[in-house]
């Protein structure tokens, strides 16, 4: 592991009650929500847009690599998992700012090659007080090899719980919300033919989001919140949202471990 540069990039938005109504509207959920209301965990994805032209973005629809992330030669990211620590509530309608690091580096060399570990931490204030800390852990990888077998997935510890489908729909939407250009979630012959995947892959944010809602109703306001990535899950597939005490987990149709979680 490597630190980063210390660079620190900040945003603010002013969390317009709007942009959450929409993605309990997207999640064919019935909350309403208005300024003054404390923002439900997670839902800090869909503000502190990075909006780019076009010329600053990469072939996979993401901003160019430099700058927070460095460039480290590999072309194919994916979201590994994350670390959310909920300190203070907060409130639509007003003003946040999000405070961003590069944390640290890490390289290796995997089965499919070289591989790049990157976490990012970002910071979200509001009324001069700290509220919500996120680890972001990204991977990137080299390119896919159509060759190369798939590894074998890590079994999920049950399929007991609420199954979840998705379309192409709610992938668009779910990405247009968090601003997510990242042609993987919503352009099928990319995902198919350029990165090797059996169809658009569900958002790993999204499935987090799924647990973190399933966890507060369960179990109540959160005050940590881990997981991690085991296996990508696409469009086409049911998936099962499980829990076993403060564990959480999606399985997938077959059985894998698609994402677990620690609430």
């Amino acid at each position: 592991m490597q630190d980063a540069a210390p660079t620190e990039f900040r945003q603010s938005d002013p969390l317009d009650p709007a942009r959450a109504q929409a993605l309990f509207a997207t999640l064919g959920l019935a909350e309403q929500v208005q300024a003054g209301d404390t923002l439900p965990p997670f839902f800090h994805q869909l503000y502190f847009w990075d909006a780019r032209p076009p010329a600053a973005l990469g072939r996979d629809g993401h901003p160019r690599v430099g700058g927070l992330i460095p460039d480290m030669g590999l072309p194919r990211r994916m979201w590994a998992g994350g670390r959310l620590q909920f300190d203070h509530p907060v409130h639509l309608g007003t003003v946040a700012e999000r405070r961003s690091v590069c944390e640290a580096v890490r390289e290796k060399t995997g089965r499919s090659g070289p591989l790049a570990f990157v976490t990012l931490r970002h910071e979200i204030w509001q009324d001069s007080r700290l509220c919500v800390t996120e680890w972001q852990d990204l991977v990137y990888r080299p390119e896919a090899d159509p060759n190369a077998p798939p590894p074998a997935p890590p079994a999920a510890p049950g399929m007991d719980g609420e199954a979840v489908r998705f379309d192409a729909t709610l992938l668009f939407r779910y990405s247009a919300l968090t601003f997510n250009g990242h042609r993987i979630h919503y352009d099928e012959a990319y995902a198919r033919n350029v990165e090797g995947y059996d169809g658009l892959v569900v958002h790993g944010p999204l499935l987090a989001q799924l647990l973190m809602l399933k966890a507060v109703r369960e179990l109540g306001d959160l005050r940590r919140f881990s997981f991690q990535g085991a296996r990508p899950l696409m469009h086409h597939e049911t998936a099962t949202l499980c829990r076993d005490r403060t564990s959480l987990w999606v399985a997938g149709p077959d059985g894998r471990l698609v994402m677990s979680a620690e609430a």
